[in-house]
């Protein structure tokens, strides 16, 4: 009864102060805005002063003023009134990694538009949906702001009020060094970091402060310590695994105001990187989704010239921390991309310049974009372009490219020499471990999909802006073998020194086309036939490939052949005609009235030069063999079986190869073991083929416009089955000499420093190629492989596609043909015994329904296991004596196992 009278109460109150501000004719806003007025002068009564707060503070003026306090540890930021409900950018980013693990400098962890709110006596660091918008002066404007929620990160108490300048302070330190930061740095980690880890708040502080004009930077040490009773792997980075520290850095940036900068529409023919929101008040039937692409905002200085320098050109500074041999390839790099501005109206629209060592500024401000050196102990990645991008617009602000120097220290890092012992010829190799672990290689469709690389971030480590890696470096390795056990290269010579500027020109040209806005395109690699890929007066005008925006791999050319371009020398034409729709500019007044002029663009999309797929097309998907990565050509089967062939060659090459005098045996086995992954990438690349589809992006009236998918045709996937029979499954594959084999010794270093001190003494070579092997069966028997293979009979003509009961033959009479098509005397090696037991398990687990596969798929493995018992009981019966005990057991095992298989009871739902 009590709370009902105190409503009532306060209701009746409530009516008279209306009634009395009514009767005093006073505006209740007015009042409220006394009321804060009156808040203000109370917190300047009840607080310390300003001046007391922020003594013995550094002050830092900039975009916003800071005041930071390395006693305490404190750092205090004043706003003004004006920088109220205003917009500002916030980019965090990783200063420092532990060396392994994913966890590098330079990963961006966070990045969003925000506002400072002021809410009575404190003020609300709130992130604004913008997902949501309307046209001005829409009435729908009220609804999206009640309909959707803003995001309240901080709500920080108002310390004081600044009695001149009536600015207001807060502290912003358990902002930027709590468990609860910004970045959200535990959580980032947390599938790494596990339980093993927490931050430790006694160990975290500010590290540094830094203010300039269009952008405040803050650097802040998170101290990790080991839970307690928490045991877990050594870190061989890390002194002590126990504790570690990862500096954090805050980068707030303004949103620009001006109104030079005008958005384009994104097209989805034309990869670039995109800020989208659904526009509430399109009402034209269109889709209410806008696409703005990401871009710089260039300008000619002379609008009427057909080719002007910019008003402000895109500047790019190396950082004084690239080695000075470096650089020239970097500055090449970088260049690569004016000859496509230039198409698009613009003269030296890119620049270099290096910074000296006595610069007066400082890298951390957002007004130098700039290219960096960094050093990891495992790093996951060669290159790293991100950009600052304004999400209303889509206006890139500023970007940093990070150049991992492991690209090229890993190259060199353990060259030794390889004699020839009949010719006496120097050679080289790569010596990192790393290589053969490419979280590219992903297992594709396969029911033992590796997964990348033991991935364990939550964070997206598979971002676009992370390029090339482990199998990039493989790669490069192998390009350097080839002209070592090839041509006797050795490590010293002109023609290295040239490969490696070749590759780190390339990688730059990469980089910075991500900071142009621009995505992977993974169908660039197709655009010569393998007969040009070693033509140069074709690749130094044309290009090599159709965009630097792939994952391109070393170019090979097939063994006693003439070497071309190892890598892309120029950007190619897709990467002047995505220019050329990003940065032509028009003489439109709107945003929709340069659509057509963005459209005629576009729709030249069907010219096979400007093929085009990204990530989404490829990551997890792998239906069109031509978007793939470290591919070459568009003949891939062609290529591919030349590079199997090269390998073969390189294998035969090591026989005669020994270290020189003095030195272990450890490198043949790393360049053995390198091979051996390039020799499954290039199977790998070869599988995609069968039951693959093309793929396409163009729309209804595009010239050369195609239907979105096309089969891949018949004749190429039965070739593909083929050249797999013969690399991978065949009794003629695989043949090592014992001489070869027993020189694979590891080194026997015991410490952090030997990327062999937890492998096995012996090289089990066996197991490596039933890994393999293995890995290319799984594929090919895949459920999504044989879902297509079924779904194909659909969508091609009668007779003209490869059927599910052809691969399952095929796959049976080139597995099992000693006991298919016996000889005399029947005997089978340990290789081809272990392959028949891999294809005996998969069509067991098929029968059983272990796994999900199309019915007609069950059923054809019955049938094959039906008939290889039949087989069996006759060859066992008729060669039972010509057997040595490994057959004989093996086929009555196999044959044991068929019968127990076919006579199961099976549950079904």
């Amino acid at each position: 009864m009590r709370k009902v009278k105190t409503f009532f109460a306060l209701f009746s109150l409530s009516i008279l102060l209306t009634l009395a501000l009514s009767a005093l004719q006073v505006n209740p806003l007015h009042a409220a805005t006394e009321s804060a007025s009156w808040l203000m002068a109370q917190e300047q009564t009840n607080n310390r002063s300003f001046e007391e707060i922020v003594k013995n503070s550094q002050k830092k003026e900039g975009l916003f003023t800071l005041y930071h306090n390395q006693e305490t540890g404190k750092v205090h930021l004043e706003l003004s009134p004006e920088q109220l409900q205003k917009n500002y950018l916030c980019f965090i980013s990783l200063e420092s990694g532990i060396g392994e693990g994913g966890i590098f400098r330079g990963l961006d962890l966070n990045e969003f538009l925000f506002q400072w709110r002021r809410q009575n006596n404190k003020v609300q660091l709130v992130v604004p949906n913008i997902n949501f918008r309307t046209q001005p002066n829409d009435p729908q404007s009220r609804s999206v702001n009640r309909s959707v929620s803003d995001s309240v990160l901080y709500s920080l108490p108002i310390l004081s009020t600044h009695p001149e300048r009536q600015s207001i302070l807060i502290d912003l330190t358990n902002v930027i060094t709590s468990d609860r930061d910004l970045s959200n740095l535990a959580n980032s980690f947390s599938k790494f970091l596990g339980s093993r880890y927490s931050i430790d708040s006694e160990k975290s502080y500010v590290y540094q402060v830094k203010s300039f004009p269009l952008n405040i930077e803050i650097e802040s040490v998170f101290g990790f310590s080991e839970n307690s009773g928490s045991r877990g792997r050594t870190l061989s980075s890390l002194p002590d695994s126990r504790a570690f520290n990862l500096n954090v850095r805050y980068s707030f940036i303004e949103v620009p105001t001006e109104n030079s900068y005008r958005p384009r529409l994104a097209d989805e023919r034309v990869g670039f990187f995109t800020s989208a929101y659904k526009d509430l008040s399109n009402s034209t039937g269109r889709s209410p989704f806008v696409r703005y692409i990401n871009r710089w905002n260039l300008q000619k200085q002379d609008p009427n010239s057909p080719l002007s320098p910019p008003i402000k050109p895109i500047v790019f500074w190396i950082e004084n921390t690239v080695p000075l041999e470096y650089r020239e390839a970097i500055t090449e790099g970088v260049l690569m991309w004016n000859e496509a501005f230039e198409k698009a109206g613009y003269q030296d629209a890119i620049q270099v310049k290096q910074m000296p060592d006595d610069a007066p500024w400082d890298p951390a401000d957002v007004r130098y974009n700039t290219i960096r050196w960094s050093t990891s102990f495992q790093p996951w990645f060669n290159g790293y372009g991100p950009s600052h991008v304004n999400p209303l617009t889509g206006q890139i602000l500023d970007a940093d490219i990070v150049i991992e120097s492991n690209a090229v220290a890993k190259f060199y890092e353990g060259v030794g020499f390889l004699i020839d012992n009949n010719e006496g010829n120097n050679s080289q190799q790569n010596s990192s471990s790393q290589m053969n672990r490419n979280p590219c290689n992903l297992g594709r469709l396969s029911l033992a999909a590796t997964s990348a690389a033991n991935v364990n971030l939550s964070h997206d480590i598979s971002s676009e802006h992370l390029c090339f890696g482990f199998e990039s470096n493989r790669q490069l390795a192998m390009g350097a073998m080839a002209m070592s056990l090839f041509d006797g290269v050795n490590e010293n010579s002109p023609k290295i020194q040239d490969y490696v500027h070749q590759y780190l020109r390339f990688l730059t040209a990469h980089e910075v086309g991500h900071t142009l806005g621009l995505r992977h395109n993974f169908h660039g690699s197709t655009l010569l036939s393998p007969e040009q890929l070693n033509d140069t007066n074709i690749t130094h005008n044309l290009g090599l490939v159709g965009s630097v925006m792939d994952y391109v791999p070393v170019n090979l050319a097939p063994k006693g052949e003439p070497q071309g371009d190892y890598f892309p020398i120029i950007i190619g034409p897709y990467d002047r005609w995505a220019i050329e729709y990003g940065y032509t500019p028009t003489t439109a007044n709107t945003l929709y009235a340069e659509e057509q002029f963005l459209k005629d663009i576009a729709q030249k999309s069907g010219e096979p030069e400007l093929s085009f797929a990204t990530d989404e097309d490829l990551w997890g998907v792998f239906l069109d063999p031509a978007a793939n990565v470290f591919d070459l050509s568009n003949n891939m089967l062609q290529y591919s079986e030349w590079q199997l062939d090269n390998a073969i060659a390189m294998w035969d090459r090591l026989e005669s190869r020994s270290p020189r005098a003095g030195e272990g045996y450890y490198q043949i086995r790393r360049m053995f073991e390198t091979i051996f992954g390039y020799y499954q990438n290039h199977a790998e690349n070869i599988v995609l083929y069968i039951g693959g589809q093309s793929f396409n992006r163009n729309r209804i009236g595009d010239p050369n416009g195609r239907l979105p998918f096309e089969p891949i045709p018949v004749i190429q996937q039965r070739e593909a089955l083929a050249t797999l029979q013969k690399y991978v499954f065949s009794e003629e594959a695989f043949q090592f000499s014992p001489q070869l084999l027993n020189k694979l010794a590891p080194s026997r270093w015991q410490d952090w420093g030997n990327p062999d001190a937890n492998s096995s003494l012996e090289y089990r070579i066996g197991d490596r190629i039933l890994r393999l092997q293995k890995s290319i069966l799984e594929e090919i028997l895949a459920p999504t492989r044989l879902v297509r293979l079924r779904d194909l009979e659909f969508k091609t003509a009668p007779n003209n596609s490869l059927t599910m009961p052809e691969l399952f033959e095929a796959l049976q009479n080139s597995i099992w043909t000693e006991v298919l098509q016996p000889e005399e005397g029947v005997e089978i090696s340990g290789i081809r015994r272990s392959l028949q037991r891999e294809h005996l398990n998969l069509l067991t687990k098929m029968v059983l329904r272990e796994v999900s596969v199309p019915e007609d798929a069950l059923t054809l493995a019955w049938f094959q296991l039906k008939q290889l018992q039949e087989v069996l009981d006759k060859t066992l019966e008729k060669h039972n004596d010509g057997m040595n005990a490994y057959t004989l057991a093996h086929l009555e095992m196999t044959r044991d196992r068929i019968v127990k298989t076919l006579g199961a009871q099976l549950q079904t739902n």
